[in-house]
């Protein structure tokens, strides 16, 4: 069978990106032949895969993205595929991977009428719509159940074109037989002694991870536990704003901010807490990352995958509404509990033993490749 992907912009570090390859990468494993279509693709491409990088330039983004749907249909209509899978929502699609949440929802409820009425929020309504409407035939797979009745509720979007995916944890994440050695490798490189703290944030998008919000709790710690507490932040993003932020909270010494990269499990290993204060957050993959890897985890309950660190056990969910005296209080408390890390460091490797975190590639690639026979 032929597959067809398509997706806005390719990058290694992104977690939709990572999504799309290993859901790619599992539908090749059964036989199928992979194109993608993309107008931003960085990093390798995957043996036997054939990535097309769509031509198509605008200074607005949803004008690019209504160029990138004309061009795909046109090649799409003179070298058909058998399937069309989407990782943004466009029109055309067979099966959409809900990486983010209601647009509307948001359009609604976030927005005043006057933003209603730009050309911007026709365009990402029309495309939301193209997947949700009730007349459409595409098949949705979900990754955040709490999104699901926002789609119904505007839209009315039958239930059976919902496909509710388990999270895909990549094994690598999980902590292996020497993570002692690992973690003491990590601490080596960076410096830090046996006595220090290190905390740490990952995820491309640092305003929407509540960057700043992990920037003003650890200025928060009483003076003694910010000392020997360091912050190491990850991700794919402009740093220069946070960077600010840190030299005016007086911070230069204690946080490091470093472009994504490909060994995030080291990273787990040898931190002794996960922060991850975000805005919103349709699931938050790292938080399963974490949980397997035995690293605590402080995060706002507003993260689609929040309810797993709660229900293991692995940490403190922050309730909304948010408050950032409730952030620096928990941080505090968290980074001077090393008997609390223990337990939910253990509760959280036993979680990851029981529970199935894993196989949400190999359950969207069932979803494509049926819904396709």
């Amino acid at each position: 069978m032929q597959l067809a992907f398509i997706l806005y912009k390719y990058f290694p570090f992104g977690g939709l990106q990572r999504d799309f390859m290993r859901i790619a990468l599992e539908c090749q494993a059964r036989g199928h032949q992979v194109r993608v279509y993309t107008p931003i693709w960085e990093g390798e491409v995957p043996a036997g895969f054939e990535v097309v990088v769509v031509p198509v330039k605008a200074l607005f983004n949803h004008r690019r993205n209504e160029k990138l749907t004309a061009w795909v249909q046109a090649d799409l209509a003179r070298r058909p595929v058998d399937r069309v899978v989407g990782f943004n929502k466009m029109p055309g699609l067979d099966v959409y991977y809900a990486a983010d949440g209601c647009f509307e929802d948001k359009a609604q409820t976030l927005r005043n009428g006057l933003y209603r009425r730009w050309g911007r929020y026709r365009h990402f309504a029309d495309y939301e719509r193209a997947v949700f409407a009730p007349e459409s035939r595409t098949e949705i797979l979900m990754i955040s159940e709490v999104q699901q009745p926002l789609f119904v509720k505007h839209y009315g979007t039958p239930a059976e074109r919902f496909h509710l995916l388990p999270p895909g944890i990549a094994a690598d994440r999980r902590a292996p037989a020497d993570a002692p050695l690992v973690r003491a490798g990590l601490r080596q490189e960076f410096g830090l002694d046996d006595d220090q703290l290190l905390l740490v944030q990952i995820g491309s998008g640092f305003k929407t991870k509540g960057l700043d919000r992990s920037l003003r709790a650890m200025a928060a710690l009483p003076p003694a536990l910010k000392k020997r507490t360091r912050l190491i932040v990850i991700g794919q993003d402009e740093p220069r704003p946070f960077l600010l932020q840190v030299k005016a909270l007086g911070l230069s010494e204690q946080v490091q901010i470093l472009k994504g990269r490909s060994d995030i499990p080291r990273f787990l290993l040898g931190a002794d807490l996960l922060i991850h204060p975000a805005y919103n957050e349709n699931t938050g993959t790292v938080l399963l990352e974490a949980l397997v890897a035995g690293l605590p985890v402080l995060v706002t309950a507003v993260c689609g995958y929040a309810h797993y660190i709660a229900e293991a056990d692995a940490g403190r969910v922050l309730p909304a509404p948010f408050e950032q005296e409730a952030l620096n209080r928990h941080l505090a408390e968290m980074l001077e509990d090393a008997a609390s890390r223990q337990r939910w460091a253990r509760n959280g490797l036993a979680f990851a033993d029981r529970a199935d975190l894993y196989s949400m590639p190999q359950r969207a690639a069932d979803v494509i490749v049926r819904e396709g026979a």
